[in-house]
């Protein structure tokens, strides 16, 4: 009689630590599969963003670059949405660039010292602000490149010059909007 107790107890025991151990799998899949990256760092109270347009102290005298930049970084913002790209007066938050560099320099060099590929390289330094605590969450150079063919010089920097400012453009969006 004890004996059969004692396994009445067992298996239920037995059940008890399956139903628990079921329940622990369950709870922490749904919590795995719910958890989101969207807006990880952005602070809650910050929805608007102002993008003025930036300036340029590069020195290169590059035409268009300064709205070049500008208008890839609000298409980039507006495609995320994780903050509503809107005017400076209703903003929560502020995105201030200034670029600060673009240089064309030999990327390789072939035998006979023939130039066959160039790299622009642009920096841009971006000031990124909360105007509702009136605080700078960043400030932050970025720089990034594109290279080119040097038998196609105009088409082959301009070329150049957009896929540099869409690669910063990307990596100004990321570091604001999850600060990865």
């Amino acid at each position: 009689m004890i004996s059969l107790i004692h396994k009445k107890y067992r298996t239920l025991l037995f059940a008890i630590v399956n139903l628990l151990f079921v329940g622990f799998i369950a709870i922490n899949l749904t919590a795995c599969c719910a958890y989101s990256f969207t807006g990880a760092s952005v602070p809650e109270h910050l929805k608007t963003i102002a993008i003025p347009i930036a300036d340029d102290r590069s020195g290169s005298g590059e035409p268009g670059l300064r709205e070049n930049l500008t208008q890839k970084l609000i298409q980039k913002f507006i495609d995320d949405n994780t903050l509503q790209v809107s005017e400076k007066t209703t903003a929560n938050a502020l995105l201030e660039c200034t670029i600060v560099s673009l240089s064309d320099a030999p990327a390789i060099v072939s035998a006979g010292e023939s130039i066959t590929s160039r790299r622009i390289t642009i920096g841009v330094k971006v000031i990124y602000r909360d105007l509702v605590k009136r605080t700078t969450i960043f400030e932050k150079t970025f720089s990034n490149y594109s290279d080119y063919q040097s038998s196609n010089p105009i088409e082959g920097r301009k070329t150049a010059i957009d896929a540099a400012i869409d690669l910063i453009s990307e990596d100004i969006l990321l570091d604001t909007v999850s600060g990865w």
